[in-house]
């Protein structure tokens, strides 16, 4: 599950908390020489105005490094948030430092005290404190960030290394299954004593696609042309089995052949289609495979066969999570009232 970065949880806030009080501490001595003792000396009024400041500073830089989140959620865009977020934060501490400074410069009594700084040397000294506590922020927050990121991204790779190996079982299970062989077997059967040329050419065919499932079950791409030779076989039991009440529709440009797709992919998603429609003689089912804008799709017309068991989605799935190991672009889902359309990536070598 994705952690939420953009919220300030519990334990920023208990960072905050913890640092802004360290911070306020330390900034009067390091930046203004203040000492404990001697002058001059670190007063109950310095910390107040330094806690002040570097409370407003820290939680608004804080809220900004949020915001910049939000804006720029893909950890890809990290580089251009970082410039935006940097010259926000930049320019919110400058004008938050020195407004501060402006309206508590007498409580703090830094220029007209016993040991009186010039007005320069405070404004100098305030800005580089204020840019020291934003750094820290950034140091903190987004050293925290990218730590989360990179664990989380270690955890989504094992994450989709053990789905695709379920993914792949599965896939090997969905087309392997004794409800396909039994479907296939009583075809077989009646086709032996009628045309037994045929009968020869649907075991070679049934061979072939059983031949491919499992030389393609460890594999994690195949290309078109390879996927689409079986896919033929496939297609060829399905017509033997509904004859003219389905039809397969395949116009693939001969230049995307060699681009790749995730293996029995297509398998699937036409079981799919035969799986949840009707497929008749009044009702004939029209699968059309094609490319568009650098996806493969798959679509037949919706004519939803009433089932006793609710689809569970796990053909899809599947598909989904082993492209997510092979590309950044979704498989597309789109349902309208007279089709049902399934688009997937198609990766270049």
């Amino acid at each position: 599950m994705k952690a939420d970065n953009n919220r300030i949880t519990p334990k920023n806030w208990l960072v905050t908390l913890i640092m802004i009080p360290v911070v306020s501490f330390l900034v009067p001595i390091v930046f203004f020489g203040r000492r404990f003792g001697r002058p001059p000396y670190f007063t109950v009024q310095v910390y107040i105005t330094t806690f002040i400041t570097t409370s407003v500073i820290w939680v608004g830089n804080q809220i900004i490094m949020q915001w910049a989140r939000r804006a720029f959620p893909q950890f890809e865009a990290t580089g251009k948030r970082l410039l935006v977020q940097s010259l926000v934060m930049l320019l919110f501490t400058l004008i938050a430092t020195n407004s501060l400074g402006y309206l508590l410069k007498d409580y703090c009594d830094f220029l007209n005290g016993e040991y009186p700084l010039k007005l320069s040397d405070v404004i100098i000294d305030s800005n580089a404190a204020a840019l020291f506590c934003t750094l820290t922020v950034v140091a903190i927050y987004e050293g925290g960030y990218f730590m989360q990121e990179l664990r989380r991204s270690v955890e989504e790779k094992e994450m989709f290394k053990r789905e695709s190996l379920h993914a792949q079982l599965n896939a090997l299970k969905t087309q392997v299954n004794p409800h396909f062989l039994f479907n296939n077997l009583n075809t077989l059967c009646s086709l032996i004593p009628e045309n037994p040329k045929h009968a020869v050419d649907f075991v070679q065919q049934l061979s072939k696609v059983y031949r491919h499932i499992l030389e393609v079950k460890d594999a994690k791409s195949i290309c078109l042309q390879d996927e689409l030779e079986v896919l033929n076989a496939y297609t060829f039991l399905l017509k033997t089995r509904f004859d003219k009440n389905l039809e397969v529709n395949i116009n693939i440009p001969h230049e995307k052949m060699q681009q790749k797709i995730v293996p029995l992919s297509l398998q699937l998603l036409m079981e799919n289609a035969i799986k949840h429609n009707i497929v008749s003689a009044e009702k004939p089912l029209h699968i059309n495979i094609f490319t568009q804008n650098g996806s493969l799709v798959v679509s037949n017309n919706l004519q939803i066969k009433h089932q006793l068991h609710e689809s569970t989605g796990i053909g899809l799935n599947n598909i989904r999570n082993r492209y997510k190991l092979l590309s950044n672009v979704p498989v597309d889902v789109s349902e309208s009232e007279t089709n049902f359309t399934v688009s997937i990536p198609l990766i270049d070598n």
